[in-house]
């Protein structure tokens, strides 16, 4: 199967207070912290879903700050003008999250896997993608009418999973995940780093 990727960055990000995408992570915005991620996971293209040119692929939302699904129906969209028939969906918030934490939801069979409780990340067979979905459909919806499998989501890796919507939320991620990523690059970032 071709694997697509398509990153929500749509939000208005009214509780961070700034771009979300634009944050820096460790040195990296957030964006290409999550477009790394997806092409660790095999992504062979790479899609945002909004309206803001981030040097990616855009899909534009058909209904911007209506909620997640119109950025998602647009992005499944474009993975499959690009030929892919499996789609790897992520959060522009959700910078922390390493490939190891996908694996699970990439390896489970067709129609394709979800957190239970936590919708974002979502992997989904393209052809499983119901043609009535709306864009001001919850996720939740949209999970139970594609059949995806819930899986339960590691307790030691829901933070970095879920990821940050808010500046105190952020402010305790980069803490927590200052030893994962100088393990991982082999350097020190401070963990107060702003953008």
């Amino acid at each position: 199967m071709s694997l697509g990727a398509v990153i929500l960055t749509g939000g208005s990000s009214r509780r961070m207070g700034a771009d979300k995408a634009a944050e820096l992570w460790f040195g990296v915005r957030a964006v290409d912290r999550v477009a790394e991620v997806a092409r660790a996971c095999g992504a062979r293209h790479v899609v945002t879903a909004g309206d803001i040119d981030y040097g990616y692929e855009t899909a534009p939302d058909p209904a911007p700050h209506s909620g997640p699904v119109g950025g998602l129906i647009s992005g499944a969209q474009a993975l499959r003008i690009r030929a892919c028939d499996r789609g790897l969906f992520l959060a522009v918030d959700a910078p922390t999250l390493f490939p190891s934490d996908v694996a699970g939801l990439l390896a489970h069979p067709s129609p394709g896997a979800a957190f239970e409780g936590l919708p974002l990340p979502m992997v989904v067979d393209l052809s499983a993608w119901p043609a009535e979905a709306q864009s001001d459909w919850p996720l939740r919806r949209l999970v139970e009418k594609m059949g995806l499998v819930q899986i339960v989501c590691p307790k030691d890796r829901w933070s970095h999973v879920r990821g940050a919507n808010t500046p105190r939320e952020r402010a305790a991620l980069l803490v927590d995940q200052h030893d994962a990523h100088r393990d991982r690059i082999g350097r020190a970032t401070p963990p107060s780093e702003k953008a």
